[in-house]
């Protein structure tokens, strides 16, 4: 009857810690699954910090070719400022990743460590289980049946059942808790991978749209520069022209000042009473007078005429400069940057790990 009893004893006893290791055995797949999954959110997350050193490479790069804008356009306008917000975002989301992966890592581990009390539990149940297993097996005719000395002792270092209960209640309840912990971080790199994905690529619309903006106003003022510039070109062409016309003027009227001259010159040669004042000869010293004041005329205008024709040069290289610097802003936006910028938006349904096309990090626009 005793040794019935005790074979109903060792039976519960068997079935208790039969409960216990399934227990164990259920939460230690979970565990596993679940650090698997933190290891696949690990390599996500690695890809994706890795891949936002080439859009803040650009968005640095555009900052460093807008640098070389000059004169006027040398200005900290919404573009500049957009830009700089860009990289401020990037390198904001860079340090989020960096500190969410070292989060990863460190569940890892607590993971792991739940992972291996699990594991060594496991194994001294099975052992316990498999020692209760021969016992409840043995009965009277077993031939292993012996007498053994003091086996009526207490184990110095035995634990009581309501110790063995919390051991192995502690690790269930540790492993929930590590569990559940990378369910809530799985959960927290989704989101923040989603609203960095969100927030950057509006970001990079706004900068798109800056630049859009800039080249317009950009454009149109090289566009009125230039029409300026043909118009001085055509008053240019025409001062020209009225200088040719003016010198022109000046060098026709040395015939007459000669005829003139030579009139005068001769008609002193008359003999006697015949040198007289007579109306030729005042009509000759006025028409010499009347070329003189032709004459002075025309080279004040002339004079008059180089200063504004030098004016217009002078405007006609301000212009061309200007131009140039408007050009050279155009170039810099258009053709460096925004050609740059365009390996940068991802497109819809891109993964997380990266970027579209292997060139832009997924967690960025």
């Amino acid at each position: 009857k005793s040794q019935s009893d005790a074979n109903k004893k060792i039976e519960q006893r068997l079935e208790e810690v039969r409960f216990w290791k399934k227990e164990l055995d259920d939460k230690l797949e979970q565990l596993v699954n679940e650090t698997d999954d933190l290891l696949n959110y690990k390599i996500r997350v690695e890809k994706s910090l890795e891949s936002f050193k080439e859009p803040l490479f650009i968005t640095e790069r555009c900052l460093a070719y807008r640098e070389k804008r000059v004169g006027i356009d040398l200005v900290n306008d919404e573009v500049d400022q957009e830009l700089q917000k860009e990289a401020e975002i990037i390198r904001g989301v860079m340090a989020l990743l960096t500190r969410t992966l070292e989060e990863i890592t460190e569940q890892i581990r607590l993971n792991r460590s739940a992972k291996y009390n699990l594991e060594r539990d496991l194994k001294d149940k099975f052992v316990a289980l498999t020692i209760d297993d021969i016992c409840f097996s043995l009965n009277n005719n077993s031939p292993n049946i012996r007498y053994s000395e003091n086996v009526l002792r207490i184990e110095p270092n035995s634990v009581s059942l309501e110790d063995w209960l919390d051991f192995s209640n502690t690790n269930v309840e540790k492993a929930d808790k590590q569990r559940n912990n990378s369910l809530a971080l799985k959960a927290l790199v989704d989101s923040i991978l989603s609203q960095t994905t969100s927030d950057l690529r509006k970001q990079c619309e706004v900068v798109d749209l800056a630049f859009e903006n800039g080249l317009k106003v950009t454009k149109d003022a090289r566009d009125k520069l230039a029409t300026h510039l043909a118009k001085v070109m055509e008053e240019i062409a025409s001062q020209e022209k009225n200088i040719a016309l003016l010198e022109k003027a000046i060098l026709d009227q040395e015939g007459p000042a000669k005829v003139a001259h030579t009139r005068l010159e001769n008609r002193t040669y008359r003999p006697n009473v015949e040198l007289c004042r007579d109306v030729a000869q005042y009509r000759l010293l006025k028409e010499v007078q009347e070329i003189n004041h032709n004459v002075a005329r025309l080279k004040e205008t002339l004079a008059q005429a180089h200063v504004e024709l030098k004016g217009l040069h002078r405007r006609q290289l301000a212009l061309q400069e200007e131009i140039q610097v408007k050009e050279n802003t155009i170039y810099i936006d258009e053709v460096l940057c925004m050609q740059m910028r365009k390996s940068i938006p991802p497109r819809e349904g891109d993964e997380l790990s990266g970027w579209s096309g292997g060139s832009c990090p997924e967690a960025v626009c």
